[in-house]
Parts: C-alpha cells; sequence; structure tokens
C-alpha cells in the first residue's frame, strides 16, 4: 500500500450498473478521480492523500468493468452515457450537490463528456494525457481500420470480444507490465523501434512491449495490485469500453463539435502518443475549452502521468483547485 493511504475508507454505492466502488479520503469540496485502461482506483494513490491535505474531500472510483465495481454482461453497458451517469450517481450518493472531476486516459474522456452532459454537476474539469476532441468526424471504426496500413490499431485489435482477452488472460502480471512499460516515458521503444500502439498482423500486442524492466514508478508491488485486481475480475469489463466508441459517436450526436465550457486544467507527457497525435486538438482548446485554466506538456514523460510525475501533477492540479469557487 502507497504511504499515507492507511486512512482511507473504501465504499460501495449502488449505481444503474449494480454498484461502484469507490476510495475516499478527506473532506472539503469534492473532487472525483476517474482512472483509465488498464487501471483501477489505485492510479490515484499519489494524489488522494495531497488532495485530502490541501482541504479536498478526494474520491476515486473504479470505473464500471473494473475491480470491485460491477461488470455488466451486455458489452452496450459500457458506453459513454452509462458512465457518466455513474459518477453522477456517485455524487447524488456521497450526499454532494456539485463536484470538480478530473480523469486520465479513458477517464479523461469520461471527466470530459461528464462536465458536457452535466454541467449542473460537474462545476470543474482536469484533463490528464488525453486532450479533449469533441465528437465529429467519419466513425470511429472507420477512422481507426485506416490506420497502420499492414498493421493494425489496437483499438481496432480490441474490438472483437475475446480476441485481447484470450492474449491478456494467460499471463495478466506480464501483459500489464510489458503494457505498461510500453507507454512509460522511461521504458518506451526507442524512436524508429516497431512502434507497440500496432499489432503485425497475425501477431499479438505484447509482441512489441518491452522486456524484463520494470517503469521506475512502478514497484513490484504496485504491479501486484494491479495484477491481483485484473486476475480476479478478467479483461472484458476494462476492453467494453472500447468496444463502444461507435456507439457513443451515434449517442452524442447531437454534441457535434460542443465545447466543453466550466473551468478546466489539462496536463500530459511530451513523450505520450496521446499528445503527439492530438496536437491539433491541443491546439484547438481556445474553441473547444474556452474555460482552460492552463495547459502543460511535462518534459521527459510517457502516458501514466500522474504515477510518472505525481509531484508535479499534484502542484499543478492543487493550484488550479485553489483557483475555483469552493
Amino acid at each position: 500500500m502507497a504511504p499515507h493511504l492507511t486512512d482511507i475508507t473504501h465504499r460501495l454505492i449502488s449505481s444503474s450498473a449494480g454498484r461502484i466502488h469507490l476510495v475516499e479520503q478527506g473532506t472539503g469540496p469534492l473532487v472525483l478521480l476517474v482512472h483509465g485502461f488498464p487501471e483501477c482506483w489505485y492510479s490515484w494513490r499519489h494524489q488522494l492523500p495531497v488532495l485530502a491535505a490541501a482541504g479536498y474531500r478526494a474520491v476515486a472510483i473504479d470505473v464500471r468493468g473494473y475491480g470491485r465495481s460491477s461488470k455488466p454482461a451486455d458489452a452496450a453497458a459500457y458506453r459513454m452515457l452509462d458512465l457518466v451517469e455513474d459518477n453522477a450517481e456517485v455524487v447524488h450518493a456521497l450526499g454532494e450537490e456539485s463536484a470538480v472531476i478530473v480523469g486520465h486516459d479513458w477517464g479523461a474522456t469520461i471527466a470530459a463528456n461528464s462536465a458536457l452532459l452535466r454541467p449542473e454537476l460537474f462545476r470543474a474539469v482536469g484533463l490528464l494525457s488525453v486532450p479533449y476532441t469533441p465528437r465529429g468526424g467519419p466513425r470511429p471504426s472507420e477512422v481507426f481500420a485506416k490506420l497502420g496500413e499492414h498493421e493494425e490499431f489496437y483499438v481496432s485489435y480490441f474490438q472483437q470480444p475475446g480476441r485481447a482477452e484470450a492474449e491478456i488472460e494467460p499471463d495478466v502480471r506480464g501483459w500489464l507490465a510489458g503494457f505498461y512499460a510500453a507507454f512509460s516515458g522511461d521504458t518506451m521503444p526507442a524512436s524508429g523501434a516497431p512502434d507497440p500502439h500496432f499489432v503485425s498482423r497475425g501477431g499479438m500486442l505484447r509482441d512489441r512491449f518491452p522486456a524484463g524492466r520494470l517503469p521506475a514508478w512502478l514497484s513490484e508491488g504496485d504491479l501486484d495490485v494491479y495484477a491481483g485486481e485484473f486476475e480476479r475480475t478478467g479483461l472484458t469489463g476494462a476492453l467494453n469500453r472500447y468496444r463502444n466508441m461507435d456507439r457513443d459517436w451515434e449517442d452524442l450526436a447531437a454534441f457535434d463539435g460542443a465545447p466543453v465550457a466550466q473551468p478546466s486544467v489539462f496536463i500530459g507527457g511530451r513523450l505520450d502518443a496521446s499528445t503527439m497525435w492530438l496536437a491539433d486538438a491541443i491546439n484547438a482548446y481556445p474553441a473547444t475549452l474556452p474555460g482552460l485554466s492552463s495547459s502543460h506538456l511535462l518534459d521527459n514523460c510517457g502516458h501514466w502521468i500522474q504515477q510518472e510525475r505525481p509531484a508535479e501533477v499534484n502542484k499543478i492540479l492543487t493550484d488550479w483547485l485553489t483557483t475555483l469557487p469552493r
């Protein structure tokens, strides 16, 4: 267990999925923390005590399909509209009228859409690693299918139920270690090496993972936590998020091109493909995030930003939070 997490409170709340598991620390205005793939509430272990010490009620959830939260069997139950509603139900169950929502990776997209769809509940939004890109353009599956020429983009690889699970679940711990290393600033493949975002025809994603070295931010104990969760739950619930991108595109048609107007902050890693490929989305922030307070790209940092660079992320978040009405 990470330092300063001994006084956290675990809680299960009822939701339309069945239950949402959350971890809570501190008192004050609610800050809701939403993780990405393939993680769980534990990815916020460095933020919970710092936000609590700064006078906030810090709450990290297990997103539907992860950890101790419910895992509906129907893949369509992981659409964005349902995940936004889960977040709204957490706010209500905690007896709060509003929250600042902060998300990483898929959690950033979930956070942005929570602010977009439920502005009366989510008064400010922090985005980590994945920039806000308003709904628009062609159907996502068509876009991803065109990437990589003779290779297959990982999002396309994840689409067929059971396919990625067959790769991951025989060795969850080893696969997670490789996946985390592939996108960490200190262990990612060198420039010019085969890109781990793509799969060779007939191959597996793990064929391109670095081997034999954990990122500096990931201890054996941390890896034990993540592996233990996914060995217990399997990966289908987590992967089902990717299998709803076309549904989301249809569901959110009324919000095509819509900005998120609330106060916001963005933090990305300069070595993260998410920030490089979506540089145009970052440049568009004056139109798409008109309430943006600041945007940050951390040097020599990869994708797992709040774990790779916790001190810097914590300072940016706490400084930003002090600018918001309490």
